[in-house]
């Protein structure tokens, strides 16, 4: 007994010396830790505070080691943070080969164990987004404008002159999901209450599950995403929805080929007034049989022979990075207009010629650059993350500050201490919704500071080749919902009238999600 007790010992001494060995000599030791000590098993400490303190852990490096790298501690592995416009810049150009986007974002999402190994392996959704829901945003603008009128008012009732509170970010999560299904699965699913329920459900069960299965080591990570696997019972409930769709979709392939009919444009001319576009744009539109998501991943996903199942989960994923994001987005937008009212006339006296000269037309929401300068600014004071430019190195890299950064580190930029920087931002912790429709206004600078453009300054939606390819579609989406709440609603805050407070979950920065705002019908006096 005593010498398999001695055994024992003799291996964790190993177990310790191979352990602290592997410390020692890791590449990542000489890049400098933020939040609590490096050392083994202490490090867990720091990445509980993470957890719970991320946003000033960033802050404190980024103010300890501006232009150059530091490193926190996650609960499963170390992420390193560049900060400065130089290292943005460097990170933002290096080609996949180097800094992989896609196995970064595998990684905050987990996509492997919450959404599915085909859809991380393949990411083909990503290009049928950055290309095609981009390209056709003047045919499907006046069906999210149709989605949005009827969705507002139904989750923000109008009664008379009385004042209505309402959940806002309960209200945007729905009709975020409406007028985003309007595109992705069309009429009558978008309006179907199990489907819209399984796409919200999906959209809060991967936040769910990825951040549990972040907290185990890789190993470990197949067996706990077997075991939370929510998200993966969404996709399976909504296999029955979407299938009748899909089946139609494929027996009209199957009878008439590419080109079917049930073209809801049916002349060249129709199609210029409908959409608001030119004959060459009008003509690709009148070939295209459906222009919605469910059809264009049916178009990619038949040709590589998935699954419904695996089809289905592409249709949630793109749910998942629409809802998550803009819902977010247009809560944090509504509680800055709730805490400053006197916003609306001036928004108003934007939107209202606008509108009544060319209707609810992307041109038309293109030029409204208040409503533009008001959701950016909205953005850079919040944010959908407290960092941005996630990258992982497929090899070893050295920056162009001569860090080395080995194959396998997770890297990210500090977006929020960049945004609320006074170097970069004049009064920067100050909320100010005409910052950047002023800065357009400048010979030269009316599109460097719209919502959708990126820079070394402003990375909400990252920066370089692959910033984030759905901000075209978002944008507007945001723009024509925000525009349409101002020329309907006076809106303010409950109580003491002071913005509700966010909520940090390591990077995450959540909205209040309990605020009520007070809407009323729009007074003709307001």
């Amino acid at each position: 007994m005593a010498s398999l007790d001695l055994a024992w010992y003799h291996y964790l001494a190993v177990f310790v010396a191979v352990y602290f060995a592997r410390w020692f000599f890791d590449p990542l030791r000489a890049i400098p830790t933020v939040g609590g000590p490096s050392l083994p098993l202490f490090s867990y400490l720091a990445a509980a505070r993470w957890i719970r303190h991320g946003k000033y852990m960033l802050q404190e490096g980024y103010d300890r080691y501006h232009g150059s790298v530091f490193k926190v501690a996650m609960l499963d592995q170390w992420l390193v943070v560049i900060s400065g416009p130089k290292l943005v810049a460097d990170v933002g150009k290096r080609p996949d080969t180097e800094l992989s986007f896609h196995q970064a974002a595998g990684e905050f999402v987990q996509t492997r164990y919450t959404v599915g190994h085909e859809a991380h392996r393949d990411p083909y959704h990503v290009n049928i987004v950055r290309e095609k829901l981009t390209r056709n945003l003047p045919a499907i603008l006046p069906d999210i404008m149709d989605e949005l009128t009827v969705a507002v008012h139904e989750h923000i009732p109008m009664n008379d002159d009385e004042w209505l509170g309402v959940n806002v970010m309960r209200a945007a999560l729905e009709i975020v999901a409406r007028a985003s299904n309007r595109v992705f699965v069309g009429l009558p699913a978008c309006r179907d209450r199990k489907y819209l329920d399984l796409a919200i459900g999906f959209t809060l069960d991967v936040n769910r599950d990825r951040a549990t299965i972040s907290m185990f080591p890789s190993f470990m990570k197949p067996f706990i995403g077997r075991i939370v696997g929510s998200s993966a019972k969404n996709v399976r409930r909504a296999i029955p929805i979407l299938k009748p769709i899909m089946d139609e979709r494929r027996r009209m392939l199957e009878k008439f080929g590419k080109d079917w009919p049930d073209k809801p444009v049916r002349s060249l001319c129709a199609a210029c007034t409908q959409h608001g576009v030119g004959q060459t744009h009008a003509r690709s539109l009148m070939m295209s049989p459906k222009n919605d998501m469910i059809q264009w991943i049916m178009d990619e996903g038949l040709s590589r022979n998935n699954t419904d199942q695996e089809m289905v989960q592409r249709v949630l994923l793109v749910n998942f990075a629409a809802i998550h994001t803009s819902s977010n987005s247009v809560t944090h937008a509504i509680y800055h207009l709730a805490e400053r009212p006197e916003c609306l006339i001036p928004l108003r006296e934007e939107i209202e010629p606008i509108v009544q000269e060319e209707g609810w037309t992307k041109n038309a929401i293109s030029r409204m650059w208040k409503v533009d300068s008001f959701i950016r600014e909205s953005q850079r004071m919040n944010g959908i993350n407290t960092v941005s430019l996630m990258r992982k190195a497929q090899k070893d890299v050295v920056l162009s500050d001569g860090t080395f950064i080995p194959r396998g580190t997770l890297m990210v930029a500090a977006a929020t201490p960049l945004h609320h920087d006074e170097h970069v931002y004049t009064d920067a912790d100050a909320f100010d919704p005409w910052r950047f429709s002023r800065q357009r206004e400048r010979e030269g600078e009316a599109m460097k500071h719209q919502y959708v453009n990126t820079s070394v300054d402003y990375i909400s939606f990252g920066h370089g080749k692959h910033a984030c390819p759905g901000r075209f579609f978002a944008a507007n989406e945001l723009k024509a919902m925000l525009a349409y709440i101002v020329l309907n609603f006076d809106i303010k805050l409950e109580g003491d009238g002071k913005r509700p407070e966010n909520i940090h979950w390591g990077p995450a920065v959540i909205p209040d999600l309990n605020a009520r705002v007070l809407f009323r019908k729009r007074k003709a006096s307001a």
